[in-house]
Parts: structure tokens; sequence; C-alpha cells
């Protein structure tokens, strides 16, 4: 009788961890696949914020949020998000590898670690993840990663991007981000604030596009812009220097 009810005990065990690899395996396809046509109406990352202001006893808001199409958002915010965050987006497919191995050196020679994620990775754990760096949290932006990258063409993947990065305090998408930031539309940036913008993306709550920090940063997205075009722009060319 005994090893009878052991023996469905197990079984149950064994059913109950199949359903689950078969969500984790399946789940996010489900999950992704409608992103094609459409935006998400929320993320993670909106969603631990309401909650962060009302367990500091604010009063909790919905993120601002405007979402606008390709041809509405300037192609200098495209190229100087890409020369900020993933030079090499369309290079690789969800890791880059060069910068994880170029991160694994400096922090081996003692220098500051500084994050390698991909814009891929970076809708995966902003959308769909919660904060943390479990092992069981990396594995589910890993694979998320790859779901993305088989289910999105890179340009959907990077509208998604811009429409859902943080820029600000409540502030979300390039859209309300130009509009907080420079009082106009995203597809009036100039090069100059395409370069501020993309330039406090590490740190949205802490920086400010008109901050030294960011500043300097924008200095050098500002230089690697030329080389960080969209696939349906040609490369940006290098200004002539006045005599």
């Amino acid at each position: 009788m005994a090893t009878g009810s052991t023996r469905n005990r197990w079984q149950r065990i064994r059913r109950l961890l199949a359903i689950a690899a078969l969500a984790v395996i399946v789940g996010p396809f489900v999950l992704v696949l409608p992103l094609n046509v459409v935006q998400p109406l929320t993320t993670m990352v909106m969603l631990r914020r309401t909650v962060q202001r009302i367990g500091e006893g604010k009063k909790p808001w919905y993120p601002r949020r405007d979402v606008v199409s390709r041809g509405e958002i300037s192609p200098y915010l495209r190229r100087a998000v890409l020369a900020s965050e993933d030079d090499r987006f369309y290079l690789h497919s969800g890791f880059d590898f060069e910068e994880i191995g170029n991160a694994l050196e400096r922090a081996r020679r003692g220098r500051r670690l500084r994050g390698a994620s991909t814009i891929t990775q970076q809708v995966a754990k902003n959308v769909f993840l919660w904060e943390g760096r479990s092992y069981v949290r990396k594995g589910l932006e890993a694979w998320f990663t790859v779901v993305l990258e088989l289910c999105l063409p890179k340009e959907r993947i990077l509208d998604l991007y811009l429409n859902l990065a943080e820029w600000g305090d409540g502030v979300f998408g390039a859209e309300m981000a130009a509009r907080t930031h420079f009082r106009k539309s995203a597809k009036n940036l100039t090069r100059g604030e395409a370069a501020r913008l993309a330039a406090i993306l590490p740190a949205p709550r802490r920086w400010s596009p008109n901050g030294a920090i960011a500043m300097r940063r924008a200095a050098g997205i500002l230089a690697r812009m030329q080389y960080a075009a969209p696939r349906e722009e040609a490369p940006e060319p290098v200004p002539r220097r006045r005599r």
C-alpha cells in the first residue's frame, strides 16, 4: 500500500515537473509572438515602480508613456541608443559574447564590472521579469532573449525598446522622454539631444540629460553614432572639420 502511494506521489511530481517545463519552454513564445503587432500595455519595470511608490507612502501613478511608430522617432535617437547600449545589435543573435568577454577581462583586472546586456536582453528582463540575480531569473532572461530573437525582427525589437525604455521617474518611452526633457516630440530631437537622452539610460532616475554625467557620456555617444545605424539607414557621414 505504502509502495503504491509512494509511486503515485512520484508520478504526480513528475507530471507537475513536466507541466512546469512545458510552461517554461512554450510560455515565452505565447507572450512574445503578439509583440509583432502590439505593444505591451505595461511591463514588469512599470509595475515595480508603482509598487515602490506605494511602499514609500507616495500616491501611486500609472507610468507616463506614449507609444509611437518607427517613423515618429528621430533617426538620431535610434543611432544614439545603439551607440550607447548595444553597438553590435545587428551583428549578434541576442548575446554579445565579445562584450561579455571584455566585461570579464575588466573584472579580472580588478576594474569595475560594467553591464554587457544587449538591447534584446534588456527588453526581455524589463518586459517580463523581476529584479534579481538568481540563476533562475538569469536562465529565464536568456530563454526570453532567444525567443525574442527567434520571433521578432531586429527592427521590431528596437521599436519595443524605444517605446518601453525608462527615461526618468515615471517616464517611459521615447516620445514621453522627449516631451518631458526637451518639450518636443521624439521625431524632432536633434543629434545632441538624442545623445543626451541615450546617455542617461543606465541610470534614468538619477541622471538628467542636462547634467554633467550625461554631457560627458553624450560626447562619446556622438562620436560612435556614425557607425551605429539601423539597417534601413546608411552610416552617418563623418562631419568635416572647418578650416
